[in-house]
């Protein structure tokens, strides 16, 4: 152990001993069920998942699903998605702030079935979904049109998962690494062989732990999960009831004051403890997508956040404890079918409630501390043939309502055109939407002091407001897999945080209007041995920042991203799978070093021939050693590397 090492990672609990002695089956592998989508997928003018299809993998975009330093979690998946940016601290693992086209973690929102998750305290704790990746489908990532139609309180984009249908089977794996890492990962299922009023029944369970010294003085992790999830299932639908527990410990410096502390090399560290318990149906209607799903949850995040060296000062020793509760439903119907000579029509509706508090020894200088928040919409299409393919027409409108902020109506309204799947040609879709949205801030901002401390406040925040314009295809060229878009949002008063010349070692919440224009290209093609995925994305924002301020959040972002995933079967059951990303950041005066990094994150599976079920892996992160800050002022975290063996029944 490091000696500079926080004291909590020197334990080690009990129950990890007790994994490779459990064992009743498994998920069905990520790659055999689509993500839950929602009955909106009949207009969705995004750019369509692009598949990796002899691979099991829990993201369309990346080949590596797997973290380097810790038991996978929703949020791995997504670092090198070409249209997520994963913005980390110590790892994604620890603290990712995930932001959809140049917008921050404060405008991204998370979906799970039919509820909107997210944390009322911070977005920093957004993608804190004490969820195990195998219950889970491949991560969609909803902008424009699909994100106002089917996300909440998101104005830049949101992800959305669904939960998989239960087979049995089980897995155990165990991986070790530098610094001291150590993880172990169960996940188990068992579907009964008799069926309940025409339902199969199943259950599934997962457990996780991991734990190191960290690759930097003052820096280390321990973490663990437990999930339990049951489910009701036919051909036409499916129930899950979910309970999920996540702890984490983890520590880094410069984590969040970033250069306000006296020593760069400081202690920084954060315990988290969250529970979510849901519920969630879906049920379908014919062949026509008609269907709906609803679903609840109450989820309780607990906070505690320290710097040793100063926590009596500026709020640095705080706890705070939030809890939310949700409901939510949103369906599909028909009102004028193929048959009738009119084309098709078809209404689609969802509505949802929200109501979160926060407890907290130092959030406490805002105007109020609990909430409810309701929103509902209703959006139409009309579809009608044309040159050999179908064109559907989408109108709607969002409403949204707080008791403590005022209400909007957010319009969205678009035109796509879909080729038939049997008809040939190289276009396949081109779609055109406008689309606007709102959100509400937590109460980080909110409640905050606004005159001391690290972190300052404004207690007269209001809601943002986001009008989108997005234009984008799919198209087959050369057999090659092409998803264009091109993009305009403008956010009028959305929440950054500022460094303002008047108080040089705080950070103050402000309410930013900014424009950005975007365009994005991701290419696909798969030959017998290889698959490969390629991605440039461009971003351009002016904002309304005045002299000598600058943007911690919203401008951090980069004008130029390329990414590369490759997978490459290399026979003997060996793959080769290697992430790739190059970006051109936009220049922040908070950042030192390099704008220009390079990643590669590398691994080689080895599934072995002689013991069915048994697979190797070796992978490196960040295999050229780059020194770079994906968030400004925070060290980034250097080269990695683990080793993991699993077993597979």
């Amino acid at each position: 152990m490091n000696h500079t090492t926080p004291r909590f990672l020197s334990r080690f609990p009990k129950c990890a001993l007790a994994f490779a002695a459990i064992g009743l089956g498994t998920t069905a592998p990520l790659s055999t069920f689509a993500a839950d989508a929602p009955a909106s997928d009949t207009v969705d003018t995004g750019a369509a998942p692009v598949e990796l299809p002899a691979v099991s993998v829990s993201a369309p975009r990346v080949a590596n699903p797997d973290s380097v330093e810790s038991f996978a979690m929703p949020v791995t998946a997504l670092r090198f998605d070409p249209r997520v940016d994963a913005q980390t601290r110590n790892m994604g693992e620890a603290q990712a702030d995930v932001s959809i086209r140049g917008g921050t973690f404060e405008n991204t929102g998370f979906t799970l079935g039919a509820i909107p998750l997210y944390d009322p305290q911070t977005g920093h704790y957004f993608a804190d979904l004490p969820v195990s990746p195998s219950m889970l489908g491949a991560p969609d990532v909803r902008t424009g049109a699909v994100n106002a139609q089917g996300g909440w309180n998101a104005t830049a984009g949101n992800i959305a998962f669904g939960w998989l249908p239960i087979v049995s089977g089980g897995s155990f794996s165990l991986g070790s690494g530098g610094h001291g890492l150590f993880n172990a990962d169960l996940s188990t299922g068992l579907v009964g062989p008799e069926k309940i009023a025409g339902r199969t029944i199943g259950f599934d369970f997962s457990a996780s732990y991991s734990r190191d010294d960290g690759p930097l003085r003052y820096a280390g992790h321990e973490f663990q999960r437990y999930n339990g999830r049951m489910q009701l299932r036919d051909d036409t639908s499916q129930t899950d009831v979910f309970a999920g527990y996540q702890a984490k410990s983890f520590a880094w410096p410069n984590l969040y004051a970033a250069g306000n502390v006296n020593s760069a090399w400081r202690e920084e560290r954060e315990d988290l403890k969250t529970q979510l318990y849901a519920i969630n149906h879906r049920q379908e209607f014919g062949g026509d997508g008609d269907g709906f799903q609803a679903g609840a949850y109450y989820r309780i995040n607990q906070d505690h956040y320290l710097i040793p060296s100063i926590r009596q000062y500026f709020g640095c020793d705080a706890h705070h404890k939030t809890s939310v509760a949700g409901a939510a439903v949103d369906g599909r119907l028909s009102l004028i079918r193929k048959d009738s000579g009119f084309g098709t029509t078809a209404l689609r509706y969802r509505a949802g409630v929200v109501a979160d508090s926060i407890d907290s020894d130092t959030l406490i200088f805002g105007h109020y501390s609990s909430r409810t928040q309701f929103y509902a919409g209703l959006y139409g299409d009309h579809t009608l043939p044309l040159f050999n393919g179908a064109v559907v027409f989408t109108a709607g409108v969002t409403f949204d309502e707080s008791n403590r902020e005022s209400s909007a109506f957010s319009p969205v309204a678009g035109v796509v055109w879909k080729a038939r799947d049997n008809e040939e040609g190289w276009l396949r879709r081109i779609g055109l939407d406008y689309s606007e949205a709102t959100q509400t801030p937590t109460y980080m901002p909110l409640n905050a002091r606004a005159d001391s401390g690290l972190f300052r406040g404004d207690p007269d925040i209001g809601r943002s407001h986001t009008r989108n314009i997005e234009l984008s295809a799919d198209a087959d060229i050369c057999a090659w897999k092409i998803t264009p878009a091109v993009f305009f949002r403008r956010d009028n008063e959305m929440m950054d945080w500022i460094y303002r010349p008047e108080a040089p070692n705080a950070r103050s919440a402000r309410a930013l209007d900014s424009d950005t224009w975007g365009a994005e290209l991701a290419l696909r093609h798969s030959w017998k041995r290889l698959d490969l995925v390629l991605s440039y994305a461009w971003l351009r924002k002016n904002d309304s920042l005045r002299t000598g301020e600058a943007s911690f959040y919203a401008l951090n972002y980069a004008s130029h991203r390329l990414t590369a995933a490759i997978v490459a079967r290399l026979g003997y059951g060996v793959e080769l799978r290697c992430d790739n990303e190059f970006r051109k950041q936009e220049r922040n005066n908070l950042r030192s070093g390099t704008d220009t990094p390079f990643f590669t994150s590398l691994s080689l599976v080895w599934r072995v021939p002689w013991v069915p079920g048994l697979s190797l892996a070796a992978q490196v992160d960040n295999i050229w050693n780059v020194h770079y800050e994906e968030v400004p002022l925070v060290p980034g975290t250097p080269r990695t590397w683990s080793v993991r063996a699993t077993y597979t029944w």
